[in-house]
């Protein structure tokens, strides 16, 4: 199992592309709604296979670091989106926390 993933922030330029990204580098099902709310449902459920959620897991009770590459250049072009993902990242564990389950997630930031 990967502890680390790489999303290339170089490739996200609007909301449209910030879904490909991630659905691409996680595996997010055909079904997945692109949109925060579908987001935060596939990443809440990255330990759970069983889910379907995504094809990319954290270890049971593990977190899963998002290293994100390029992060300057995707904060500089997109600073709406960069700070979404820092809240929808949160919320995840918030999220997992309030139900007695680990957080599963970790951002991680390089050039």
């Amino acid at each position: 199992m990967p502890g680390v993933i790489e999303i290339d922030g170089s490739k996200v330029a609007d909301w449209e592309s910030f879904h490909d990204v991630f659905a691409n580098g996680l595996g997010f099902p055909k079904f997945y709604g692109r949109n925060s709310d579908a987001w935060i449902d596939c990443m809440t459920y990255l330990d759970d296979p069983e889910a379907g959620m995504s094809k990319i897991h954290a270890p049971k009770n593990g977190v899963l670091a998002l290293q994100i590459l390029n992060a300057r250049a995707f904060e500089k072009k997109c600073p709406e989106i960069w700070k979404a993902l820092q809240e929808m990242a949160a919320f995840v564990n918030w999220r997992r926390i309030e139900t007695g389950d680990s957080p599963v997630l970790a951002l991680s930031y390089n050039g």
